[in-house]
């Protein structure tokens, strides 16, 4: 029974690979998959064959799904040699040149599969991946033979923009790290330049996420900094955790202890910590105050 025929050009050899691997699958699945190539001028011809007796619905549907997989790989590599230079350059002319050379990998590693996609983009971006694999497993069952060039000649504006939407999250995650980042600098910056006002800092974190803030002698610095804020509220854990920062900043210390650093719920407060403070941040689990807050007697 003849599966699928897949038509391609000398220029992607690379193609075979892909096909070897899928050959492999198959024999782990212990179902046959013949495979036969010719080649006429600069055009190969790949058909994949089974026995009529050693396949089933739902193994055709998985070679399908396997062919869509291996072109959804040519069409996004085709993208990255040809498509991306051009799409960064028109839609994100503010990014400089050294900019783009740094988002270039990321793209590439997210849309070849290589590279993981983190916080709320990565639903998103595999949710597009798929859309474009669903696409590509319809149009290989209506056809019987796939020439390659031309798939990706009549296919690509379509698949292209899904390619795009999936840049742009990328781009977008780029850029809100790097906004994270010089806001790190800048307050790295008013550490820097400023006397500390006080020798140690102790940020205790309570089990629902509370936070205390103290000095060495165990002076409550919130408090102190709520009087000089009278006008503002600072009634939520949000709330809290920016008065956490603004104080720290503002008092400079020259050491930081984070007690029960586990019970907080937003770690990107911990690694802005770390990331002001650096090498003046130490944790602690085991003094009399951590079993206070274990104990919930803290006060």
């Amino acid at each position: 029974m003849l599966l699928l025929t897949v038509v391609y050009n000398r220029s992607m050899e690379y193609i075979i690979d892909e096909i070897n691997e899928i050959k492999k699958y198959f024999e782990y699945k212990k179902t046959i998959l013949g495979v036969s190539e010719s080649i006429v001028g600069d055009m190969h011809f790949i058909k994949f064959f089974c026995r009529d007796d050693n396949i089933s619905e739902n193994s055709i549907k998985t070679f399908n799904l396997n062919i869509a997989n291996m072109l959804y790989k040519i069409v996004t590599i085709e993208f990255c040699k040809k498509g991306i230079n051009d799409f960064l350059t028109e839609t994100y002319f503010f990014l400089q040149y050294d900019e783009i050379k740094q988002v270039k990998p990321r793209i590439q590693k997210a849309l070849l599969n290589e590279g993981q996609i983190s916080g709320p983009n990565m639903v998103y971006c595999i949710n597009r991946k798929n859309t474009i694999i669903d696409k590509i497993t319809k149009c290989i069952e209506e056809n019987n033979e796939i020439n390659i060039s031309g798939f990706l000649t009549f296919r690509a504006k379509e698949l292209n923009e899904d390619l795009e939407s999936i840049v742009d999250k990328v781009v977008e995650e780029y850029m809100v790290e790097k906004e994270y980042n010089e806001f790190i600098k800048l307050l790295k910056y008013f550490v820097d330049i400023q006397e500390s006002k006080v020798e140690e800092v102790n940020i205790l974190i309570e089990k629902d996420g509370n936070y205390y803030l103290r000095d060495e002698e165990g002076n409550n610095l919130v408090e102190s900094m709520m009087v000089e804020l009278p006008d503002v509220k600072f009634d939520s854990i949000e709330n809290q955790e920016e008065l956490i920062i603004s104080t720290m900043i503002s008092s400079a210390p020259k050491k930081v202890i984070i007690h029960c650093v586990q019970h907080c719920k937003n770690k990107e407060l911990i690694e802005t910590i770390s990331k002001v403070f650096t090498d003046k941040v130490q944790y602690c689990d085991a003094c009399s105050e951590c079993r206070k807050i274990k104990n919930g007697v803290l006060v």
